[in-house]
């Protein structure tokens, strides 16, 4: 586009008073189209893929805090989050205390999706009625999430997560949401930014000035309209460029051929790709039928051809505390 521009103004200027062949109005529609990423506001390079390898569902069971502690340990990934509401969350807080250098965030939790495994809010359950499923748990899936949870005690509980951690002595760097669920209303997308604004802490927001990056997520079944793009726009902590998870396989070696195809498809500028690493136990595959999946991914980003494969497409990875360390010395 660049080399473009300057072909058309040497014509403008070479050749008096005879137009080129590029209208003003071209000119405009295709600058329009190549915004500014957010890694080129934040400072990296112009052009590169800057990647946030983030696991999710840490303090859901021991096995999620052994995978992600020891990817962490051996900074074979950039970022973690963990589930305040979940049994094994307070141990692996007091493991975030003791690693200052990791990006550990929270993984905001308003479901509860397992038959055998479940939890219910930290708000005492009686002050937040309508997250409860008849079991008295949170409810298994978003759309019931949509359908029951009242939006005071969506933020209720939100706020109530945050300051469990904090309680125990562990400000987050992060906040994201658990199955995707406060960005499945267009209220709980206000609640969720705002609570971030407001204690400081970025949560998961993409940059929605790309149509192709929302159409993504239209097709993914969120309610992405004009006023949850204004929300977007309006909200005042970094964003991301791209977001997407690992995607599944029938085998080991399939899916790290589908990771690194997911890779290359994306575009430049900060991408968080979110996986579930947990260790290969009895107790895992009791819990969820996932579990081959996450046994894979607590594998694949410590694999040399993997590793390998991240130097040769010249990747920059980063993490949510240098993402915010960066923005706040823009401002």
């Amino acid at each position: 586009m660049k080399d473009l521009l300057k072909l058309i103004f040497i014509c403008f200027l070479s050749i008096s008073m005879i137009s080129c062949s590029h209208s003003k109005g071209d000119q405009g529609s295709e600058a329009e189209a190549m915004p500014q990423t957010w890694a080129e506001k934040l400072g990296y390079p112009a052009g590169k893929k800057v990647i946030i390898l983030h696991a999710d569902d840490a303090g859901m069971c021991p096995e999620a805090n052994e995978a992600t502690m020891n990817y962490l340990n051996n900074d074979f990934i950039q970022s973690a989050a963990a589930m305040p509401p979940c049994p094994n969350f307070d141990e692996f807080i007091a493991w975030a205390k003791e690693s200052s250098k990791e990006d550990i965030g929270l993984h905001l939790t308003l479901t509860s999706e397992w038959k055998t495994h479940r939890w219910g809010p930290v708000s005492n359950p009686k002050d937040v009625p309508s997250l409860l499923d008849p079991q008295g748990m949170l409810w298994p899936e978003v759309p019931d999430v949509v359908r029951h949870a009242a939006l005071e005690d969506v933020e209720k509980e939100i706020r109530a997560q945050i300051e469990k951690s904090i309680a125990l002595g562990y400000r987050p760097n992060h906040i994201d949401t658990h199955m995707g669920t406060l960005y499945g209303h267009k209220d709980y997308v206000n609640v969720f930014f705002k609570v971030a604004e407001e204690y400081n802490i970025p949560a998961n927001v993409i940059d929605l000035n790309k149509p192709h990056i929302v159409e993504k997520f239209r097709r993914g079944g969120y309610p992405i309209d004009e006023d949850i793009i204004a929300l977007a726009n309006d909200y005042s902590l970094p964003k991301l460029d791209d977001f997407t998870s690992a995607p599944n396989a029938d085998t080991y070696e399939e899916k790290v051929e589908k990771f690194k195809a997911l890779v290359r498809s994306l575009d430049p500028g900060i991408t968080e790709i979110i996986f579930h690493p947990s260790t290969d136990t009895e107790n895992l595959k009791t819990i969820t039928n996932s579990w081959k999946q996450r046994v894979w991914e607590a594998k694949m980003f410590g694999d040399p051809d993997l590793i390998q494969f991240f130097e040769e497409e010249g990747i920059i990875f980063t993490n949510w505390k240098e993402v915010m360390g960066r923005f706040e010395s823009l401002n």
